[in-house]
């Protein structure tokens, strides 16, 4: 199969561009938790990290046109303009390719990332159920986290860092809120195609607790990070620059979850979801910079590329 550039376009918008700078930021993480100063094995899983997440993100995309036709009808596979086997052969072959980029470096990665790619095959069904959905696929990115770390991690290297584990909490955590936020935008949508979303179950007010529930874990879970890392790290006057990601995150975190408690309508939900998604990207960014205060530029730059792509998203309601 030779993709025209009708089909590379709507591969392109299926794959959510503002949105791979989540599974990057999560690459990031699972990066700076290293000693890794080579920079192919770091350049070569960030791209992997990077466009892992929207190859995800069309693979699953195939599977839930019914709910995508009402809420989001401009996706290529809801308007009809692209083939289903058309984005599952280019899902399917993108994925295979980063995976071989993190197994190339660490033959654990072939397995993991078969992990991954059978969570995302099977997350629709639990999506279905309002228990299922927000942990199922916040596994998944866990594992790009794990997968980015073992990608680089130096063959001397032994044992697994105090703060890994930690880590992997924050990340669960935050996109777990990132996802259970995004199905405020798609109550209506998700009840009238059978999806037993935790907020068309139990209702906004019911769900913006749960959300709140997760926010305060990930918030624990990235101080708890920290406090690890700084048990084996000597403090330096470069770990302050962590501030520059910290404070702004966790007022994202907090306005984000008033927000939420005030939503009342799917069209206003990208509000708070917006300043959710921030936050996840900001706190990992916080963390990254702790462990590895050399990449502040980078990640500021990071940052910043971020927020313009997501500003640029073709609809302004849909994150």
């Amino acid at each position: 199969m030779k993709p025209d550039a009708t089909i590379l376009r709507a591969m392109w918008t299926t794959m959510r561009p503002y949105l791979l700078f989540v599974s990057a930021i999560t690459g990031i993480a699972g990066m700076a938790a290293t000693t890794t100063v080579n920079p192919l094995p770091l350049i070569t899983t960030f791209v992997a990290a990077f466009f892992a997440y929207g190859f995800g993100q069309a693979l699953t995309d195939c599977f839930q046109t019914d709910t995508d036709a009402i809420s989001a009808p401009y996706r290529p596979l809801a308007a009809g303009v692209v083939s289903r086997k058309s984005i599952l052969f280019m899902s399917l072959t993108g994925m295979t390719l980063c995976a071989a980029a993190f197994a190339v470096r660490n033959p654990w990665n072939i397995a993991l990332g078969a992990g991954a790619a059978i969570g995302l095959a099977t997350y629709t069904p639990f999506k279905r159920r309002w228990w299922g959905g927000p942990w199922y696929n916040a596994w998944i990115v866990v594992v790009l986290c794990a997968m980015s770390f073992f990608a680089v991690r130096q063959g001397s290297q032994t044992t697994i860092p105090g703060w890994f584990l930690p880590l992997l909490g924050t990340v669960f955590f935050g996109y777990a809120n990132f996802v259970l936020a995004g199905y405020f935008k798609d109550i209506a949508a998700d009840s009238a195609t059978g999806y037993e979303t935790l907020p068309v179950v139990f209702g906004r007010r019911i769900a913006s607790y749960a959300s709140d529930g997760l926010a305060i874990a990930f918030i624990l879970a990235a101080a708890w990070t920290v406090e690890r890392a700084a048990e084996v790290n000597p403090f330096r006057p470069g770990h302050l620059l962590a501030l520059l990601f910290a404070v702004p995150g966790l007022v994202n975190v907090i306005v984000g979850q008033i927000l939420l408690h005030r939503n009342q309508t799917d069209e206003l939900a990208y509000k708070p979801i917006a300043l959710v998604v921030k936050a996840y990207v900001l706190l990992l960014s916080a963390i990254a910079t702790f462990l590895r205060p050399e990449w502040t530029p980078l990640l500021v730059v990071h940052y910043g590329v971020f927020l313009e792509v997501l500003d640029r998203r073709p609809e302004v309601t849909q994150i």
